[in-house]
Parts: structure tokens; C-alpha cells; sequence
């Protein structure tokens, strides 16, 4: 595989981007600092097909970064491939207001193929072709210049590895069948409203008991305050106030500006500052939720009354066990969050449609209704139905109430 220089010429860039449109596949991944900023900062760009790879540096005074980001964003014929690729897909968002597609991540991928939850990459690395990856350069700062001849090394070795394990990756679904399966949750990658930062709607991250609407709205009115606040400074949200610091003067509002000193999570100086004006005046204008805006109510334990949360449990031990029997990562099958919900009487959920359903939800489904029940055949826990389980001395049987 040829290796370039770092890119910082728009000519070779744009060469490049010619080539490496004709590939069936180019591998991404980005280097980026965003711990003392609210935007990410860009600081590299890593790309490959299995013939090419290199290292496009954004901070380039005059490079013209359109036909890396047109052959990530508009060239539907080339897929994209990344690893863990959330971060980086936002990136590219807030660069182009687009995300790459078609798009594939390995990470996600390995779920389906494997009960590896979150595998990191360089264990992805070392699983598939046998090497072990130098982590030194983790953690530097991308930011600085000149980037070292081991920084740059380190940095396309992210997308080189990754141009030889994506076929074998994919050799391997095709082989499972399991490809399908991925469809959607790839396509849930690339939804831009993942990646969309809208203020209005920052309140629904922030946990906060209760549906009051007077209470929500308040926290809906500072959640977007916060967001335009840390947006003008660039600076992270969470150096502005906190969830909870928000959550509890949603909850508790203070009388005058000079209450905020006590405010925990607040400095003393808020209570004379311009930006503890804002944040009153903030409060003043608040309005409550409407009934369309506020949040659904959660079913609590409702047809299984007291044992709901020992139903539940049971359920987390078939999602084990049939995340062990086919190999697939239990995450990948359902979310715990989902299967509590199923045992409280909810039936419009992720694991009851489409192949989760055929997998695991039919099964979870009767398990909640007292047609399976768990069994130890030969020393193994196994699930059964109860119209099919024998009287055979080597199995004991302990049924779904």
C-alpha cells in the first residue's frame, strides 16, 4: 500500500479525492480536541482504499477541503468505513450539515458477528491480523504543529489496519447471513437529526423526576440557554452549569439573582454577574409545557404488579443466554432499559419487530406471558416450552409465573 506524505497541498488533495472515488470502499477516522471547546476542532483527516492511504491536515493555511468532504457526503457509490464512528460522523456534520453514506462501522458490525459489546480498536487489531498497535501517540495534542513523523505513522495506521479487516469483516456476515441485520443500525448512524444541535430540544438529555410542565419548562428554557451561551464562548456546556445544577433550579427557582449564590454548582459571583441576568431573565420568560410536549408517561410494573422487577431479571438472563447461543452481543439484541419496559406491559418496542423479534423478542414475549420457561438440560441452562418440556430426569425446569 502506498503511503503519502501529509496532505496540506489542495492539488494533491483534490488527486486524491479523484482516485480514491473509484474505490468500492474508503476507511475513515479523524483525529480532533474538544475538551476545552463546544464545537470539536478538526485537527486531521486519515483515509485509505487498499491500494492508497493518507493524512489530510485541515489546519493547512488555503487547503480546500471540498473534495475530501463531496466524496464523504455526496458520492453514494463509494462506501465509508469507520470504527466507532459517531464522533467522527459529527464532525463531518457540522463541517458539511451532511453525513457520509452509504457508511459502515466495524464496531457495530462486530456485534452482530461476535458478543463483543464495545471493542476497542486495537483490540480489533490484534483479533484480526495478528498486530499489536503502538498507543503511544493516544492521547497527544493534534492540535500543535508540525505533527511528528510517529504522530502521522500512528494516525493512517487507523485506516490502513481497517482497509484489510473491513473484507473480512464482511466476508464474515456474508458467511452468517447476519448482514441484514446491520442495515438499520447503519442507517441510524447516518441520520443527521443524531447529529442536529438543536437548542429546543437540549432539555430531553437532562434527567429530571417528574412531569410537572411548569418544572419542564423551565429546564427546557435553561437547557437552550446554556446551549447558546457555551456555543457564543465556545467552550463546553458543561463549564457554563451542570445537568443537575439546571435540573435544580428548574425544580427549586430562585426569588432574586442573589439567590444563585446558593445555588451548589454555581459561584458566588452569579448572583451580580451579566451572565446570572441572563439566566434570570431566562427564568422569568419560561413557560410551561404544553400537554403535546411533555414527556410520556413510563408504564411502572403495571400487569406484573410487585414481581415486574423480578420478571425483568429474567428476562436479562434469556437475553445471556440467546446472546451466547447465537453469538451476537447482547446490546445489539436489546437494551436493558427496553426489556424493564417489557415486563411492565409495553408492546411497541425495538425487540419486538423485525429480526430482534425472530431472535430473542418472540421468546422474551412468551417468557412475560408464561409460555417459556428456563431449563437445565445436561448441566446447561436452556429455555423450553412449557407444552414441550418432558418428564426427563435430566431436566429441571423452573417456569415464568
Amino acid at each position: 500500500m502506498k503511503i503519502h506524505p501529509l496532505i496540506t497541498d489542495s492539488a494533491e488533495l483534490a488527486a486524491l479525492c479523484e482516485r480514491l472515488a473509484k474505490a468500492e470502499f474508503v476507511c475513515v477516522d479523524t483525529e480532533f480536541m474538544r475538551e476545552n471547546t463546544y464545537w470539536p476542532e478538526l485537527c486531521l483527516i486519515q483515509i485509505a482504499d487498499t491500494e492508497e492511504a493518507a493524512a489530510i491536515d485541515p489546519l493547512a493555511k488555503g487547503l480546500d477541503m471540498s473534495p475530501l468532504l463531496d466524496l464523504l457526503v455526496d458520492n453514494e457509490d463509494v462506501l465509508k468505513v469507520f470504527h466507532a464512528g459517531g464522533q467522527d460522523v459529527e464532525i463531518i456534520y457540522n463541517l458539511t450539515g451532511k453525513t457520509p453514506h452509504p457508511i459502515f462501522d466495524t464496531q457495530i458490525a462486530m456485534m452482530a458477528i461476535s458478543q463483543s459489546e464495545q471493542i476497542g480498536y486495537s483490540n480489533l487489531v490484534e483479533s484480526w491480523i495478528g498486530l499489536q498497535i503502538d498507543k503511544g501517540a493516544r492521547f497527544t495534542d493534534w492540535s500543535r504543529r508540525p505533527l511528528t513523523e510517529r504522530q502521522i505513522e500512528y494516525a493512517i495506521g487507523d485506516v490502513t489496519h481497517l482497509s484489510k479487516i473491513f473484507p473480512k469483516i464482511l466476508g464474515r456476515l456474508i458467511k452468517t447471513g447476519r448482514g441484514a441485520w446491520l442495515d438499520i443500525e447503519m442507517e441510524k448512524l447516518a441520520d443527521p437529526a443524531n447529529y442536529r444541535n438543536d437548542p429546543s430540544i437540549a432539555w430531553q438529555r437532562i434527567k429530571a423526576a417528574g412531569r410537572n410542565p411548569a418544572m419542564l419548562g423551565r429546564l427546557k428554557a435553561l437547557a437552550a440557554w446554556r446551549e447558546y451561551e457555551a456555543q457564543d464562548k465556545n467552550i463546553p456546556r458543561g463549564r457554563i452549569a451542570r445537568d443537575e445544577t439546571l435540573a435544580d433550579i428548574a425544580s427549586h427557582p430562585p426569588k432574586t439573582q442573589a439567590d444563585l449564590a446558593k445555588v451548589r454548582g454555581l459561584s458566588a459571583g452569579w448572583k451580580d454577574n451579566e451572565i446570572g441576568r441572563r439566566m434570570m431573565a431566562t427564568l422569568e420568560a419560561a413557560k410551561p409545557l404544553t400537554d403535546d410536549e411533555l414527556p410520556p408517561r413510563t408504564p411502572r410494573g403495571a400487569p406484573l404488579g410487585k414481581e415486574g422487577a423480578l420478571v425483568a431479571d429474567l428476562l436479562k438472563l434469556l437475553l445471556k443466554i440467546r446472546s451466547r447461543e447465537i453469538d451476537v452481543a447482547a446490546r445489539l439484541l436489546a437494551r436493558s432499559e427496553d426489556l424493564e419496559l417489557l415486563a411492565a406491559g409495553v408492546r411497541e418496542l425495538p425487540l419486538l419487530e423485525g429480526w430482534r423479534y425472530e431472535q430473542f423478542g418472540r421468546d422474551a414475549l412468551e417468557l412475560v406471558e408464561g409460555r417459556l420457561a428456563f431449563a437445565v438440560v445436561k448441566g446447561r441452562l436452556k429455555m423450553a416450552h412449557i407444552d414441550r418440556i418432558g418428564d426427563s430426569s435430566e431436566t429441571k425446569v423452573a417456569p415464568a409465573e
